[in-house]
C-alpha cells in the first residue's frame, strides 16, 4: 500500500492544488485538546503529539491529508503491543478516492487503538488531527530512546504548513 503522501500526488484532484495554493487559514476544529507544541509532523502527512512526560504520544494523519483523501470509508488499525520503527506502515486509511498506509513517524510500541474508527471511520474526515476520546487519533504509542531522537527530526507545525504549501499536487 502506498504511503499518503504517495497517493496524494497520484490522486491529485483539483480541489487539492486548490486546497494546496489556498491562501485562507484553516481553523482547527473545536477540541477541547489544547493546541499543544509537542506536536511535529512528517513529510508523509501524519502527525505526532506527545504527552508532557514525553514518554507517550497519540499518531494520526494531518488535516491536509484527511482534506485531500476525501471521505475516508475504512480505517485499518494497528494491534495494541506492535512495536514499529519511523516510517514502518502503522496502519492504513481507504477513502473514496484512495488508499494509504498510515506510517509510524516515529519509533514506539502501541498502547492503544482509537477504535472509534472501526465504526465511524468518518471522524478522521471531522476532527483529524484531536486526540480526545471523540478525535480522529489512529494510536496511542510509548516511545522508545530511539523514538525520542526520531520526533526531533519532524517538522513543526510552521515548517509542515511551508511544506504543504510548497508541495505541487
Amino acid at each position: 500500500m502506498a504511503s499518503i503522501a504517495r497517493c496524494l500526488r497520484i490522486a491529485r484532484p483539483s480541489a487539492v492544488s486548490a486546497f494546496a495554493q489556498s491562501s485562507v487559514r484553516i481553523a482547527r476544529p473545536f477540541s477541547v485538546t489544547a493546541n499543544n507544541e509537542v506536536r511535529k509532523y512528517t513529510r508523509e502527512h501524519e502527525w505526532i503529539e506527545l504527552s508532557d512526560d514525553k514518554k507517550t504520544g497519540y499518531v494520526g494523519i494531518s488535516s491536509y491529508a484527511a482534506k485531500a483523501l476525501g471521505d475516508v470509508v475504512f480505517v485499518e488499525l494497528p494491534e495494541e503491543g506492535k512495536e514499529v520503527q519511523a516510517g514502518d506502515a502503522l496502519g492504513a486509511v481507504e477513502s473514496v478516492k484512495s488508499a494509504a498506509d498510515i506510517n509510524a513517524p516515529i519509533s514506539c510500541k502501541v498502547v492503544a487503538s482509537n477504535m472509534t474508527l472501526e465504526e465511524s471511520p468518518s471522524t478522521i474526515n471531522k476532527v483529524p488531527e484531536d486526540h480526545s476520546a471523540s478525535g480522529g487519533w489512529v494510536a496511542k504509542v510509548q516511545l522508545s530512546e530511539k523514538g525520542v531522537a526520531d520526533f526531533e527530526k519532524l517538522m513543526d507545525e510552521e515548517a509542515y504548513k511551508e511544506f504543504t504549501a510548497a508541495e505541487d499536487h
